[in-house]
């Protein structure tokens, strides 16, 4: 909505013509002369609600109240926009705006070629301009801020605990996590250790020509961006979904999508144009558009869909935007599983619970650096408090419960992996939900065994969460481990460099280059630069490389290689050994086995490479 406010000695208007778009009015409205009035020039836009509308009556009354104005004319101006709302929203708008500002109130009439004249008053606030955008906030977003929240800890037992009444004493982590989740400040005040190690690793950095929270990734960062997609979605096509691409963008007027944007709790990326589009916040409405086209029995149940969102959306606030923990642009594993009732969705629900914990595993983030979060409606829990104790049996070790009295959002139970970080900050990995709306709002059905069509439940599920947090979560660990005494590092299979060859002297780089020849399947490169054997090892180090090897006239000789494993290192003490290359390569397979592959992304030799940073 556009706003002109005059405050005026005297305004006169008349009525002359109508357009087809004119309101029915009575002679009153036709002509009217006004003394002392503040004369509001409106736009109606598209997309202008009733957020709209107490935000602009509020701004009027506001107006009015500091230039002492006890009289006010509404006069609609279309002229102040190109994006103009449908003229019958505009007049049911106008009307409301006419009957709910508590003064005096003037209205002249839409849609009719008007004469006016003006006296302005010429002092400082008798001319003002404002534009009162809707809210980017969904209707579940606000529920969710003023949602009331039952906060327990659930033991392995079954004893549902009071927060107040827990004793967190052998929890540090768990104390952490639930500070964080009931404090509900997202909001970071110094830059976490991941920032500085993405960085240095010439991994991640900033781009300052994009919007915040949209990243630039370098080769190596790339690369274990890269097989994290890769492992992920392998470990759900394994669990028998199917690989789908849908589209990035949507129309906000989709009857369908509109409902739903009020029911997911995100932050929407809107596109201003001829068509009113907004980049999607997740592979939720791709997927269901396709499955609401599907013909579905019973026999297909469940059945899996899973995309890999290069990239979903969101417009995070701010203060909340740091490094890879929290972003707007994000590649998001979003599998969903349409379950015949609620007794199939929670037998799958307990599956990839189940699978979500082997997949953090298979990455690097073992069960203790996380801890869980089950979130529910109170009557589901009563309803179901046998399947909530056999989650929290997994494993084994006491979780977070925050239960509603309502249902805010589309499900009515959801689980999250939350990993805690340097900073004692939890971010949300690994995530199922169980969604008990959409099946209606996108008219989603199957054929049932006596041929009736029924409305499925469907979970929402991402093994990983974001790919980018889970890179921010093992370089987080990475510092904690280095805070206790142990050389940070990355997982062997997501190193970018597995094996640093380092030739004591010019003369042994085609030993060297021997050695790189029989590492096959192996990430390995050459430091062929013109500086000290010292320096090469410290920032071989500095690197985190996995195996640095050493090779000089003894190891020529003898056909071997000198190896310091970083993984049996400390910060005080290296260990080295002395083997054939051949055990070499069975120890890197040994680590990397199971886990995708990709070839090294940058030249060989380091005296080839450009700096990054």
């Amino acid at each position: 909505m556009r706003l002109l406010l005059i405050h005026a000695d005297r305004m006169e208007y008349e009525a002359k013509k109508k357009t087809k778009f004119a309101e029915n009015i009575d002679d009153s409205m036709k002509h009217k002369a006004l003394e002392e009035v503040l004369v509001v020039f409106i736009a109606v836009e598209e997309n202008d609600d009733q957020g709209v509308i107490e935000k602009a009556i509020q701004e009027i009354i506001d107006v009015a109240r500091q230039v002492s104005a006890e009289r006010i004319l509404l006069y609609p101006y279309a002229h102040l926009s190109s994006n103009l709302a449908h003229p019958d929203v505009a007049v049911a708008l106008l009307k409301k705006m006419e009957e709910e500002i508590p003064t005096e109130v003037h209205r002249a009439p839409f849609g009719w070629y008007k004469s006016f004249n003006i006296a302005c008053k010429g002092h400082p606030l008798s001319e003002l301009s404002k534009t009162i955008k809707t809210s980017m906030e969904s209707k579940a977003l606000q529920a969710e801020k003023k949602a009331v929240s039952h906060w327990y800890i659930l033991t392995p037992e079954g004893i549902l605990t009071r927060i107040e009444d827990f004793d967190f004493k052998d929890f540090e982590n768990l104390k952490k996590f639930t500070d964080y989740e009931i404090s509900k400040s997202r909001k970071v005040d110094r830059v976490p250790p991941h920032v500085e190690s993405m960085q240095k690793l010439e991994l991640v950095d900033y781009e300052e020509a994009s919007d915040p929270g949209n990243m630039r990734y370098y080769p190596k960062g790339r690369l274990i961006k890269s097989l994290l997609e890769q492992y992920v979605i392998d470990a759900c096509i394994s669990h028998g979904a199917m690989e789908v691409e849908t589209p990035i963008m949507y129309s906000q007027e989709h009857e369908t999508l509109k409902r739903y944007l009020d029911r997911f709790p995100a932050r929407q990326y809107t596109m201003d144009g001829k068509r009113k589009l907004f980049l999607r916040f997740a592979a939720c409405f791709g997927q269901f558009l396709m499955t609401h086209d599907m013909i579905l029995t019973y026999r297909a149940l469940p059945l899996k869909m899973v995309e890999l969102t290069k990239y979903s959306f969101r417009k995070e606030q701010r203060g909340e935007l740091v490094g890879l923990r929290r972003l707007r642009a994000f590649t998001m594993p979003d599998m969903h599983t349409i379950c015949k009732d609620m007794k199939d969705a929670m037998e799958e629900f307990t599956k990839q619970y189940k699978l979500s914990v082997e997949v953090l595993e298979g990455i690097g983030i073992p069960s203790e650096s996380y801890e869980v979060a089950i979130r529910m409606t109170r009557e589901f829990y009563e309803e179901n408090k046998d399947f909530i104790n056999s989650l929290v049996s997994v494993l084994n070790k006491p979780v977070l419960i925050e239960m509603w009295d309502d249902r805010f959002f589309y499900f009515v139970l959801k689980f999250e992996f939350n990993f805690i970080d340097s900073l004692n900050k939890a971010s949300a990995l690994s995530t199922v939900q169980i969604d008990v709306e959409n099946a209606e709002r996108y008219d989603i059905s199957y054929v049932d065994e006596s041929g009736e069509h029924k409305r499925p439940v469907i979970l929402h599920c991402s093994l990983s969460g974001a790919i980018e947090r889970c890179m921010y979560a093992l370089l987080e660990k990475a510092h904690l481990d280095k805070e206790k005494g142990h050389l940070p590092q990355l997982p062997v299979w997501l190193s970018p460099t597995q094996v640093r060859i380092i030739p004591v002297s010019e003369r042994h780089i085609p030993y060297a280059e021997q050695v790189l020849e029989m590492l096959k399947g192996v990430r390995a490169d050459i430091d062929d630069r013109n500086e000290t054997l010292g320096k090469k090892i410290r920032e071989a180090g500095m690197e985190w490389i996995p195996y640095v090897v050493v090779v000089g006239d003894e190891e020529e000789r003898d056909g071997t290689v000198t190896v310091t494993v970083r993984s049996e290192s400390t910060l005080k003490h290296q260990k080295k050994i002395t083997v054939a290359v051949e055990d070499l390569l069975k120890m890197v397979k040994r680590d990397i086995e199971g886990k995708p592959y990709r070839p090294l992304p940058l030249p060989v030799y380091l005296s080839k490479r450009p700096k990054f940073r």
